[in-house]
């Protein structure tokens, strides 16, 4: 199997950038990713003023998917993530929503074992590896892999994990993948400005697929997730109703009417995270609506 390594990393998802790495369609390879500040925070003194933020959020790639044309939908499998044996989650003025109270910095280092994550001696969560930066390349300028949007990037999207499925509108040949930012925890949101920061390897797998989107939406075995990331929430929350709507019209041939119904019937709006450049949500829509569908 091949094995991409850390070795080479973007900044910016662009279409000028060259491709490191070049995968088949169907092939199943192992990426290799630095942690969100590319392994500066190895102990509790490493704080996050210190840290040189030229290298937050180093994203493995630019990987070439042969076949793959502007135009097409990309569509990665997440097969599996390993990470380190540890994470960590930073504090500092103004990092967060709450960000303004702190005072002062300070960092956590927290153990990775057993399935769960050990935030302190009385207090665990379950182990739950997810992808925070997966992208594409636009087809103009350049975007900071710190930045989400319609071509993925730093979306933080706790959906984005071993299982599911995240498909990507493709903008220049090769699509130009490009991957980080791997947590070992996350809660919606991710309301201090951190999960639990680690760095790991992602068994992951490209095939195309048939429709073209708009902007990504992640699968799983119960429902398709309808992403959008904006500078406001009513702009983020009216792209992805609207991407969701569209799909339920093609899906059922119902109308406009009575698929936005179907959304306050049964579909749930979600919060990915609100402490980046821009913030991202996505609208989950359950298979159980789309009779007979099994792909968007």
């Amino acid at each position: 199997m091949k094995r991409l390594s850390k070795e080479h990393t973007i900044k910016f998802f662009s279409a000028i950038n060259e491709p490191k790495y070049r995968v088949e369609l169907g092939e199943t390879v192992i990426v290799e990713t630095y942690d969100c500040y590319a392994g500066q925070i190895v102990t509790e003194n490493d704080l996050r003023p210190q840290i040189d933020i030229t290298k937050v959020n180093l994203a493995t790639g630019p990987i070439y998917i042969e076949a793959v044309k502007s135009g097409d939908t990309l569509c990665i499998d997440v097969i599996d993530i390993q990470t380190a044996d540890y994470g960590f989650m930073v504090a500092s003025p103004g990092i967060g929503i709450l960000g303004s109270d702190i005072a002062a910095p300070s960092t956590r280092i927290l153990e990775i074992k057993n399935g769960q994550v050990k935030f302190n001696e009385s207090i665990a969560v379950p182990f739950a590896p997810m992808i925070g930066v997966i992208g594409v390349a636009p087809s103009n300028g350049e975007i900071q892999t710190a930045v989400p949007g319609s071509h993925g990037g730093n979306l933080d999207t706790k959906d984005v994990k071993p299982g599911n499925k995240i498909y990507l509108p493709v903008s220049v040949d090769g699509a130009l993948v490009a991957l980080g930012d791997l947590h070992a925890a996350m809660g919606d949101g991710e309301l201090s400005g951190t999960g639990v920061e680690t760095s790991g390897e992602v068994k992951l797998k490209f095939s195309k697929f048939k429709s073209r989107l708009q902007n990504p939406v992640v699968e799983d075995s119960e429902a398709f997730y309808f992403l959008a990331s904006a500078s406001t929430y009513e702009e983020a929350v009216d792209t992805a109703l609207r991407d969701a709507v569209s799909c339920l019209q093609q899906q059922s041939g119902l109308s406009f009417e009575d698929c936005h119904r179907l959304l306050s019937l049964a579909c749930d709006l979600k919060i990915s995270q609100i402490v980046n450049k821009l913030l991202t949500v996505r609208v989950r829509v359950p298979k159980t609506i789309l009779v007979g569908v099994t792909t968007i």
